[in-house]
């Protein structure tokens, strides 16, 4: 099948009709100039509007002329264009990771800004081989040989396509040659201290005779399928045994002692990424450490969560450090887990409660609602000052202004289960 042929049929499964825009991140190299230029000729077949962004990170010197080649490409097509300025990097942690995670918000913002529900992305065959490999190297077990997934939801709401899983990066090379569009090759594809790079070297040199892209790429076919089973086991065991309430998740203790490895671990890290709102699952040694603890009764904090073991529950708490972090204007949504609605105001902000000014709440005792729920809860505060604490107002039906309404439920984190 012709690049054109594989991204249209990938676009249909994925869409199946009533889309009015999409969107797709082009960063000026190959794959994604290509990308730009498919979606181009299928939006004008198909009434589909198509809009392009690019995230400029601000690391390298060449980036503003490659978003100014996607720039000048993406008018010659006909596609509005936006450029995405990161300058977030503070020096600290992995930086690939950050800027990672940075790409897609930025690009999740400008998509639901402009009304964009779904947003392509340029991964290709030998990038879904190169991921394979990687992961074996890891030890990963089916989720990770899945690798990438045509389609992803994030827990934003945002649906992330990859219409060319199916095409290798020669072939579409080979397209953008045919249209006369240039592109630009990014130094690091070839730099030796990426893993990465190593992985590809490895696919290309032969030297294990049926490793390529191919047959790696079939084998995150048939996992996807093994994974997509194994997810619909762990839904199952969730609606049996979860509950999700005051923006944590717990399950039946015994029940969850019960269940079978896989189904356990794959409950507990899906619950792990729902509360604490982050995309990749924890590491499996970390999981089999927080869940020994939770099981002999104690408590143990990874991912930005707090896992314990109590009054015949397992639960899944924000940690307090972790939601300290977030803060935001009223109204507005906080921490991914909180929907805060009331009057506005000049100094107004949602951020975490706090055991100091939880002590201080009169009668929340009485609110029906653990400790840990509570200081990881959200509270309104004025230059600072305390002004509501949601919860447990509307638990002691206090009268207050504000209110704090969940942004998921018990079928959201269902749906987690069954997701890439």
């Amino acid at each position: 099948m012709t690049p054109a042929a594989v991204l249209a049929d990938a676009l249909d499964a994925a869409l199946g009709g009533g889309v009015a825009r999409i969107g797709a991140a082009v960063s000026g190299g190959g794959d994604s100039m290509a990308l730009m230029a498919l979606l181009a000729e299928w939006g004008r077949a198909t009434g589909v509007a198509v809009a392009v962004a690019t995230v400029d990170h601000g690391l390298r010197a060449e980036a503003a002329a490659e978003a100014d080649l996607v720039a000048r490409t993406a008018a010659g097509l006909g596609l509005p264009h936006t450029l995405l300025r990161w300058s977030g990097w503070d020096g600290q942690g992995n930086l690939q990771a950050a800027a990672r995670a940075a790409r897609y918000r930025l690009l999740g913002d400008w998509a639901g800004d402009a009304g964009i529900g779904h947003v392509c992305l340029a991964h290709t065959r030998d990038d879904q081989a190169e991921t394979v490999l990687l992961r074996l190297a890891r030890g990963s077990g089916v989720d990770g040989l899945a690798a990438m997934g045509p389609v992803r939801r994030d827990a934003a709401g945002m649906v992330w396509l990859r219409p060319l899983l199916g095409v290798g990066h020669a072939d579409l090379r080979s397209n953008l040659i045919a249209r006369g569009i240039g592109w630009v090759e990014d130094p690091s594809n070839a730099d030796m201290r990426f893993d990465r790079v190593k992985a590809r070297q490895l696919l290309a040199s032969g030297v294990l005779p049926g490793l390529d892209a191919g047959t790696l790429s079939q084998t995150a076919v048939r996992m996807a399928a093994a994974r997509e089973v194994l997810g619909r086991a762990a839904a199952t065991a969730a609606e049996a045994l979860a509950d999700v309430a005051h923006g944590a998740i717990t399950f039946d203790l015994a029940g969850f002692a019960a269940t079978p490895d896989e189904t356990r671990w794959r409950l507990l890290s899906a619950a792990l990424c729902r509360v604490s709102g982050q995309v990749y699952r924890p590491r499996l040694q970390a999981l089999h450490e927080a869940e020994a603890a939770a099981l002999a009764g104690s408590a143990f904090t990874l991912h930005g969560c707090v896992v314990s073991g109590l009054g015949g529950r397992l639960r899944i708490d924000r940690e307090f450090s972790a939601a300290a972090r977030a803060a935001v204007p009223v109204p507005g949504v906080w921490d991914g887990r909180w929907n805060i609605r009331g009057p506005a105001g000049p100094g107004l902000v949602a951020g975490a409660l706090g055991a100091a000014d939880l002590a201080a709440c009169p009668g929340w005792r009485d609110c029906g609602i653990p400790r840990a729920a509570l200081i990881a809860s959200p509270a309104v505060r004025e230059a600072g000052v305390l002004r509501a604490v949601p919860l447990v107002d509307t638990a002691l039906r206090h009268a207050s202004p504000w209110s704090a309404e969940p942004v998921w439920d018990k079928l959201v984190f269902c749906a987690d289960l069954m997701s890439d």
